[in-house]
C-alpha cells in the first residue's frame, strides 16, 4: 500500500512541477512577439489560468507526503543515519520545513492571483510564484534523490 501511495505522491509532484514551472516561465520570461518554437510556446502561457490547479496539487502532495512521512521516518531516516548520510538526511529536513512555509505562503498566493489581477501585486505575484517553484523543485529533486539512495521496502 505505500508504495501505492509513494508512486501517486510523485505522480502528483510531477504534475505540481510542470504546473509551477510554466507558471514561473509566464510570469519571469513573458514571450516577446510571436515565436512559434518551443520555448516561445512555454513563455507565453496564461499564468493565472496555472493558480488553482497549483494550490490543489500543492495541497494533494503535502497531504500525500505526510501519510508517507512516518513509514519514511522508522523505515528510512534510520538508515540513513546509520550510513552516515547526514547532508542527504539535512536536505530532506530543510525539505519538510518549506514544505511547511509553502503551505503558509498559500492563501497569500491565491490572494495575489485572484481576478481580476490588480497591477500594483504584479511583484508580489511574481515572488510568490518563484518562491513556490523553489520549494517545489527542491522537494521534488531531494525526494528523488532520497528514493533512490533508499526506498521503502
Amino acid at each position: 500500500m505505500i508504495i501505492a501511495l509513494l508512486i501517486l505522491h510523485g505522480l502528483l509532484a510531477v504534475a505540481l512541477l510542470g504546473a509551477i514551472t510554466h507558471q514561473t516561465i509566464g510570469v519571469w520570461i513573458p514571450a516577446r512577439g510571436h515565436s512559434g518554437s518551443f520555448v516561445g510556446r512555454m513563455r507565453s502561457v496564461s499564468a493565472a489560468s496555472y493558480v488553482n490547479a497549483i494550490i490543489v496539487l500543492y495541497l494533494l502532495t503535502a497531504t500525500l507526503g505526510s501519510i508517507i512521512y512516518p513509514t519514511y521516518r522508522l523505515n528510512v531516516r534510520i538508515v540513513l543515519e546509520q550510513m552516515q548520510l547526514f547532508k542527504q538526511n539535512g536536505a530532506f529536513e530543510l525539505k519538510e520545513h518549506l514544505v511547511a512555509i509553502g503551505l503558509g505562503m498559500l492563501p497569500a498566493y491565491w490572494y495575489f492571483w485572484r481576478q481580476p489581477l490588480a497591477r500594483e501585486h504584479a511583484r508580489a505575484r511574481a515572488s510568490a510564484t518563484l518562491i513556490l517553484a523553489f520549494v517545489v523543485w527542491w522537494s521534488f529533486l531531494v525526494g528523488h534523490v532520497l528514493n533512490n539512495i533508499r526506498g521503502f521496502e
